[in-house]
């Protein structure tokens, strides 16, 4: 038995052997995924079992005996189990239903519209799961990889994300984390992880400024950066959250569907033949580069060829919106092209030629490109624990908010108060006043984004200072702070100066989890005890159900003698199972039937919709 002498007075364990924490770096990547730590005074990517890769698949497979697989061998089911094999996830983190519509029939899995402004879901066989409860199990998979090699637990992680984050998905990687039982002490930009690489690799011939083009598998990001005196100041950053090698893939698969006459509905029903296709696209992408002129493959039998320069073609007006985020992120900075020394390459889409050519052209110089391009990152994010450990005091990194954060005000305008490329962490604030005499109560909502009215802004949350003194309009002084910590969490805080009534809130994504869910998802995870959370998601789905029950009555009433006997019997009886189902105890059951009821009465409403339309307008002249 081991003894372990604590210290009374000061109320602590004195040990001299105790391990210190391993913090561990974290690549949630779109397409794969890597954990690396320091070994030696070097930051290494972990590999598997066989030692001979570091990537691990972002993928998950859902197995009829209720076991869930990630990585590679998770990989292998997309073609023979593609309805219960997720990939992509990290593209709808933080999305709604509305933000990925358009992008619904790449996918091989079945993306639920419930109607909602919340997080979008995802339907595996008769359960639903949200981006970040995918995620965790990714996540959980490298928190097992790198154990087995270090031989200890690893519960502390930086983990990085693209610099074109929103809030809402910066919270959603930390309610992952959270769920994969990891703390995550710091979230970083991808394109600033890689500089930390790049930057120690040549730390005494590291270029003043240099630029960071990071083009992944899903996402897109630029960076703009100054390297001074062991000094990494992000001077700004810009990028596109859903374009990256995937976008590759699906021109590819857009050409041959065309080319070959393949009917889209063909390819939403046979998931197999889809996720085979998809799959070949990205087989073509990869070997393109090194042949001379086609490509060729089949898929059950049938046949098709791209040629090297079509696809290049295809893909140039993809290149050339990330030349447009480098313009933009230099003129953020106040540079010029001639003003960058250095060009860094990351992520696996940068492989391709036309990309490293279109860079160097724009930059006017060659990209620099010697590091793993899939690896970068994660070595940027171990060395960026090791700064947090106490390990390497000599780094100091100063990274930006990518979006302006404000407040609304009268009109629906956006008010910021923190403007996007501001170096974080960040405080600022501004001083309002009321509108009407005697108003005792102030809405301060809060809004990310670049627009002008609110209405086209990203709304991350709201309070109302309640409590302010009657008084005549503008007379009240109510000081609105905005404080940005290191990880881009916002806190706000209203005060009336006059009276001194104040609050604040931390600001949480929208379609995040609150704590409470964390907490209670987390034990689930555990311990199997989730009595409490299955109550909360029973309540929150029967009273989701009592709601389309209304309106699907409603909906009968309204156009009866629109529906056949048939459609209209059929509604009713699909209306009363689910009246049924919202009066049992089973959740899911309840949110299959809501998924059911709105994929049968969703084309009746269009036609309902176009019936009203056209009786509107008969009779008159559109001009």
């Amino acid at each position: 038995m081991a003894i372990i002498p604590i210290n009374i007075k000061e109320g602590t364990v004195d040990r001299t052997d105790t391990v210190k924490d391993i913090i561990i770096g974290i690549d949630l990547g779109t397409t794969n995924s890597l954990v690396a730590y320091m070994k030696d005074g070097a930051p290494v990517c972990v590999k598997d079992k066989e030692g001979n890769n570091a990537l691990v698949p972002s993928v998950l497979h859902f197995a009829v005996d209720g076991s869930v697989v990630t990585g590679q061998a998770a990989r292998e089911k997309l073609i023979s189990d593609p309805q219960n094999t997720i990939y992509s996830v990290k593209r709808l983190m933080g999305k709604n239903y509305q933000d990925v519509q358009s992008f619904e029939q790449y996918f091989g899995y079945k993306i639920i519209d419930d109607g909602a402004d919340s997080l979008v879901k995802i339907r595996v066989k008769d359960k639903f799961y949200t981006p970040v409860e995918l995620s965790a199990f990714i996540l959980k998979e490298l928190k097992n990889r790198v154990e087995a090699e270090l031989g200890r637990p690893a519960t502390k992680a930086v983990i990085t994300v693209p610099a074109y984050f929103n809030d809402t998905q910066r919270q959603a990687t930390r309610d992952a984390a959270k769920l994969a039982g990891l703390e995550t002490l710091r979230i970083i930009n991808e394109p600033t992880a890689a500089s930390l690489a790049y930057g120690l690799d040549r730390l005494q011939e590291a270029p003043q400024r240099i630029a960071v083009y990071d083009l992944g598998g899903g996402t897109f990001d630029v960076s703009i950066l100054q390297i001074q005196d062991d000094i990494f100041e992000v001077l700004s950053t810009n990028g596109d959250t859903f374009l990256g090698g995937d976008d590759f893939d699906r021109v590819i698969m857009d050409y041959w569907i065309e080319k070959y006459e393949i009917d889209r509905k063909f390819l939403q029903n046979d998931k197999e033949f889809g996720q085979t296709m998809r799959l070949k696209a990205e087989q073509a992408k990869k070997e393109l580069p090194g042949v001379d002129k086609f490509f060729r493959g089949s898929v059950k039998g049938r046949q098709f060829r791209i040629s090297k320069a079509r696809f290049e073609t295809l893909i140039q007006p993809l290149i050339e919106k990330t030349i447009d985020k480098c313009k933009q992120a230099l003129a953020d900075a106040k540079l010029q092209v001639a003003d960058i020394e250095a060009v860094v390459m990351v992520g696996g889409s940068t492989r391709i030629p036309l990309v490293k050519k279109t860079v160097s052209e724009f930059f006017q110089r060659p990209v620099y490109d010697r590091l793993n391009p899939d690896e970068v990152v994660a070595l940027g994010a171990a060395i960026q624990a090791d700064v947090l450990a106490g390990n390497e005091k000599g780094l100091l990194l100063i990274d930006v908010t990518p979006l302006s954060l404000g407040i609304e005000t009268v009109g629906g305008l956006m008010d910021v108060i923190i403007a996007r490329n501001s170096k974080i962490p960040s405080k600022a604030g501004r001083q309002y006043t009321t509108s009407v005499d005697g108003q005792k109560n102030l809405k301060v909502s809060v809004f990310q984004g670049e627009r002008d009215l609110v209405e086209h802004n990203r709304k991350l949350g709201e309070f109302i200072l309640t409590g302010i003194p009657p008084m005549p309009a503008g007379l009240p002084k109510i000081d609105v702070q905005f404080i940005l910590d290191a990880d881009g969490v916002l806190i706000v805080k209203a005060k009336e100066l006059r009276s001194g009534v104040e609050q604040e809130i931390n600001i949480r994504s929208q379609y995040g989890l609150s704590e409470e869910e964390m907490a209670l998802m987390l034990i689930d995870s555990i311990q199997n005890a989730a009595s409490d959370m299955q109550k909360r998601g029973l309540l929150e789905a029967r009273n989701e159900a009592n709601n389309i029950i209304l309106s699907s009555h409603k909906f009968l009433k309204q156009n009866a003698g629109l529906l056949s006997k048939e459609e209209y019997d059929r509604t009713a009886e699909m209306t009363r199972l689910l009246k049924k189902s919202a009066k049992e105890d089973d959740k899911d059951a309840i949110q299959v039937a809501m998924d059911r009821l709105n994929e049968y009465t969703a084309p009746l409403a269009h036609r309902a919709m176009d019936e009203t339309i056209a009786n509107a307008m008969k009779g008159k002249m559109i001009v």
